[in-house]
């Protein structure tokens, strides 16, 4: 791919308080080569005039669903896999579209879909998957109809292939040592009730202490994580005690069970965006009165959980956790944390802290010598307007992919 040389912006930074001038950047191939702030020579390099432009790092969402279509999860139950698939295709496309260049899928991607991005037959994002998402009997990946008895074939349909019931240690263990023989770069675990499940209350605990331990011994035997969701302080300190990495929600979090995450040196991903858009529009794609009922407990204490982590310093990554034809909102967690947080701690979210949760920290969310070269150039200062980061990504000019242009319009 040779040399581009970057100059002509306004650099954004997520390392620095405010976006900076009078930078240039090198990108060689897949990566970033030199970052300076004198002129950087290179013969060689075709120089992009960026036209004062902000220039930042790709966006990170660290609570994604490529494969969940449908926002009544159930009615992936009809839905065969190739329909499946074409369905995530153009899900991942609006995800890179609105610049997001690396997404952490947290139930239902496979290697599959990882390797199709990877080799270039799928435009999306640089994908961290889950594959399968666990819970036990009657919880929240447990979206079978009271009628159905047993388990169903999972290469039949897209609910069976994105979720998985396992109880007992042993149970959990041969599910986990299955989803890692798939490649996955986590495990996401279910450990309190949720919105889109039909019958599991949101207090409900999910998954024994043994159970959790079994799931997060397997997952590190692998060099992998445990992931959890978790909405009540109950939920949260068993999976805390119990070895987990990441809460994902955590909606109901209180101080105590605050101060244990960061104790331990979890994160949480916060995903405030998923209710707000349930609240005001998964009735018209079927949501029942019920699941939106569980919706109205947690949409409540959305920000207040963003300020309790503040104060016991757990550090917060970026989450959408947007279902279906709602995941065109995905950007709009921007502006809704800006209620109580500012601009930069929330571009902190999906960039700097969003790598340390991936395990990428200094080759992902930052402008580095040796980073990934996942760029974006942006019409205006998002530090001091965040909804540059919405409308499908129209106010970006370019939108770079290790080293890759996905979009660019400066020609």
């Amino acid at each position: 791919m040779g040399q581009l040389l970057f100059r002509n912006f306004s650099m954004l930074d997520p390392d620095l308080d405010a976006p900076v001038g009078g930078h240039e950047i090198l990108i060689e191939d897949d990566r970033i080569r030199e970052v300076s702030d004198k002129p950087i020579r290179a013969e060689g390099a075709d120089v992009i005039d960026c036209g004062g432009r902000t220039l930042m790092p790709g966006l990170i969402d660290c609570h994604v669903h490529a494969v969940l279509c449908e926002v009544v999860i159930p009615k992936l139950e009809a839905m065969p896999l190739t329909l499946m698939t074409a369905h995530a295709m153009s899900l991942l496309r609006g995800m890179i579209d609105r610049g997001f260049t690396s997404v952490r899928d947290t139930g239902g991607a496979d290697w599959g879909l990882r390797q199709a991005v990877d080799e270039g037959l799928i435009a999306g994002p640089r994908l961290f998957i889950a594959g399968r998402a666990i819970g036990p009997t009657g919880g929240h990946s447990d979206s079978r109809r009271r009628t159905d008895i047993g388990t169903r074939c999972p290469c039949c349909d897209a609910l069976a292939f994105s979720m998985a019931v396992a109880d007992g240690q042993s149970g959990v263990r041969k599910t986990v040592r299955e989803e890692m023989r798939q490649g996955c770069d986590h495990v996401k675990i279910m450990m309190s009730g949720g919105v889109a499940s039909p019958f599991d209350p949101l207090d409900s605990l999910q998954f024994s202490v043994g159970e959790v331990k079994a799931a997060v011994e397997e997952a590190e035997a692998f060099g992998r994580y445990v992931c959890a969701h978790a909405y009540s302080p109950e939920a949260i300190t068993r999976a805390a005690n119990a070895g987990v990495r990441t809460i994902e929600h955590g909606n109901l979090i209180d101080e105590a069970s605050a101060k244990l995450m960061a104790d331990k040196g979890m994160f949480l991903i916060a995903n405030l965006v998923a209710y707000y858009a349930m609240k005001e529009r998964a009735a018209d794609f079927g949501m029942t009165g019920d699941m939106l009922a569980k919706n109205d407990v947690v949409i409540e204490g959305g920000l207040r959980s963003l300020e309790i982590c503040k104060r016991a310093g757990v550090p917060v990554a970026y989450g959408s956790d947007l279902l279906g034809q709602l995941q065109v909102d995905q950007s709009r967690e921007f502006v809704i944390r800006s209620e109580v947080l500012s601009a930069m701690e929330i571009i902190r979210s999906a960039t700097t802290i969003a790598a340390k949760v991936l395990r990428k920290e200094g080759e992902l969310g930052c402008l580095k010598p040796g980073a990934f070269a996942d760029l974006l150039l942006i019409d205006g200062d998002p530090t001091k307007n965040l909804e540059l980061f919405g409308d499908q990504g129209r106010h970006m000019a370019a939108i770079m992919k290790a080293g890759r242009f996905h979009k660019n319009t400066l020609h």
